[in-house]
């Protein structure tokens, strides 16, 4: 038996493993987006056929992705703010019983005993193939750069357009959508948001801020501001839309 691919609409039982991968791979403080913890339950029920997860010989899942269908007119102007922004539109949108137009993603997980072997690209082509078995002309991405957190001070609106001497982006997961041929459409600077005391930051990031401030946190993508007298920390994830052309 080889690796394989299966929907959690026909594998409900993964669920749980699935579940487990995102504290794997992501930083504490991703987790507590208050967006996600209100809608991300639903993907396990009602967007079930559009989780994608890749299991090993062993029946053990060793990759996923999420995404979500949405309503989107296919202009930078109606992009949502991100993952918080697709995740609140894909749900309103079952809810007042809108058709669909586009495929976006949300996450794409690897486990890390998995990592560098190529199986990121091989999860993004099944988002592409599921857009295009529902079908759905596009595959939307607020990516967020692998390779980003190196370079917090830097914005993302520069960072997005670095590149190899090659001429390929400089970032590895920018790169794997543009090998399969994806337009950088605009970065989004608030995908997530998060919040909390400042004694949650210290517990999510096993830091101590003395003063008030914009500190950088390991695996954030820019400054998390602190702010003591209100005893209250905010962090904004930056990524960086991307759009895959489907053929249906």
């Amino acid at each position: 038996m080889s690796e394989a691919l299966v929907t959690l609409e026909q594998r409900p039982d993964l669920t749980e493993q699935v579940r487990g991968l995102g504290p794997a791979v992501w930083p504490e403080f991703l987790q507590h987006d208050a967006v996600c913890k209100r809608y991300w339950a639903l993907l396990y029920s009602t967007f079930a056929r559009f989780q994608v997860v890749l299991c090993d010989a062993a029946g053990r899942v060793i990759a996923a992705r999420h995404t979500i269908p949405v309503v989107w007119d296919g202009t930078r102007g109606d992009l949502p703010s991100g993952v918080d922004g697709v995740l609140e539109r894909g749900v309103r949108d079952v809810e007042c019983g809108r058709l669909p137009t586009t495929l976006s993603a949300l996450a794409a997980m690897v486990a890390p005993s998995e990592q560098r072997r190529g199986l990121s690209a091989t999860i993004l082509q099944a988002m592409r193939a599921t857009a295009a078995a529902n079908g759905l002309a596009a595959l939307i991405a607020p990516v967020r750069p692998t390779l980003k957190h190196r370079y917090p001070l830097t914005p993302m609106e520069r960072y997005a357009h670095w590149t190899r001497p090659d001429g390929l982006p400089f970032d590895p997961w920018l790169r794997v959508h543009w090998r399969l041929g994806a337009e950088l459409l605009q970065v989004a600077p608030q995908s997530m948001v998060i919040t909390g005391t400042a004694q949650e930051w210290e517990a999510w990031t096993g830091m101590y801020f003395p003063e008030s401030g914009a500190y950088v946190v390991p695996e954030a993508l820019q400054p998390v501001l602190i702010d003591l007298e209100n005893n209250s920390g905010r962090y904004e994830d930056p990524n960086v839309w991307m759009r895959h052309a489907i053929a249906v």
